[in-house]
């Protein structure tokens, strides 16, 4: 045999070594929101190879807001994700979401932000918002946010005039001049106080609101598929207990995955996505959701969720937690020795 034969043979050899792996990894349809905090694990978890550790091989889609992506959960177009909790009701509501875990606690990440020129007057009498226009997404986390805020100044949502908007419209009529108050969540806050001089003049932090981000599965498919649900959650937890035990090397990644998204922040905002949302491990994620002493924080948290949805409209009635919200997957994940350690190793 001459040494090209074998050469051409063992590339053939590895070829189908490397198919065969392919073959026996099991797709799995993720969807989330480019360029955010708590999206960032799903990219790092692909560029770590972590996915295919557990036999999955994920295809991502991704979506500007939360509405349209649990829409998309209708037609099947992904199975698991990850979103806002005031979408993540929603979708329980319309199209059978489950809710399995929580992906960061945002309630500092979303505000309402005052252009360069009137957050100091405002700040300092917010009763002047009265009769102002306020550009936000509707029926988001940034639209609890500033309802919360408004609620905390003796303000009614009739109070001021309410233009929904996308987050990118959003900072290009407040850098334009064409919107002196804005509902944003990070990094775009970021964004506007970098590229124009806004300041944040409320957060949900700031009103005691607890703003959860939500991790949630289609129903349909969580009872196809429990295993692979277990596998999405231990990936995920896995890439956070990651990145918090190496974060100068998590924040070069976020940078990276941030200018796929088109955001470009400072180092020194991206370390402040790190210090002021905090995420939850696997014992974590199971006390926030345990309801031995009656309903859970979670519970509790997506319950008022709830009446702001039905106080806006977007609900008729608020759904009872326990219909849409499991901690069934993550005990999984701590009941499968396998799994959990993989979920809890931050290396």
């Amino acid at each position: 045999m001459t040494k090209h034969l074998r050469q051409l043979l063992f590339a053939a050899a590895l070829c189908t070594a490397a198919s065969a792996t392919q073959a026996q990894l099991t797709e799995i349809k993720v969807s989330y929101q480019p360029a955010l905090y708590w999206s960032l694990p799903f990219y790092v978890a692909e560029q770590k190879g972590w996915w295919a550790e557990l036999g999955l091989k994920p295809t991502f889609s991704t979506f500007p807001a939360g509405v349209p992506q649990i829409a998309a959960s209708a037609s099947k177009s992904w199975d698991v994700g990850g979103t806002g909790s005031v979408p993540a009701e929603l979708g329980a509501v319309r199209y059978n979401l489950l809710t399995i875990g929580l992906t960061n606690d945002e309630s500092a990440g979303n505000a309402l932000l005052a252009s360069a020129a009137k957050a100091d007057a405002f700040m300092k009498n917010p009763q002047s918002i009265k009769g102002q226009t306020i550009v936000l997404t509707a029926n988001s986390t940034g639209d609890y946010a500033v309802q919360s805020c408004l609620a905390k100044w003796g303000l009614k949502k009739s109070d001021v005039t309410i233009k929904s908007m996308g987050q990118a419209e959003i900072i290009s009529a407040m850098s334009s001049n064409n919107a002196d108050l804005g509902g944003l969540w990070a990094p775009n806050i970021y964004t506007m106080e970098e590229k124009a001089g806004a300041k944040v003049i409320c957060s949900g932090k700031d009103t005691g609101t607890i703003v959860p981000g939500a991790l949630v599965v289609r129903a349909d498919y969580a009872k196809e598929q429990p295993q692979n649900v277990a596998k999405f959650l231990a990936v995920y937890l896995r890439t956070w207990k990651w990145m918090n035990a190496h974060q100068p090397e998590a924040i070069a990644m976020m940078k990276k995955f941030y200018d796929i998204g088109g955001v470009s922040i400072t180092e020194v905002s991206m370390k402040k996505e790190f210090d002021t949302r905090p995420t939850y491990d696997l014992a974590g994620q199971l006390r926030i959701m345990d309801r031995s002493k009656g309903p859970s924080d979670v519970d509790k948290w997506m319950t008022q969720i709830g009446e702001f949805m039905k106080g806006t409209g977007a609900i008729a009635e608020v759904p009872q937690a326990s219909a849409y919200i499991t901690d069934e997957y993550m005990k999984m994940v701590d009941r499968d020795p396998k799994l959990k350690a993989f979920a809890q190793r931050a290396d």
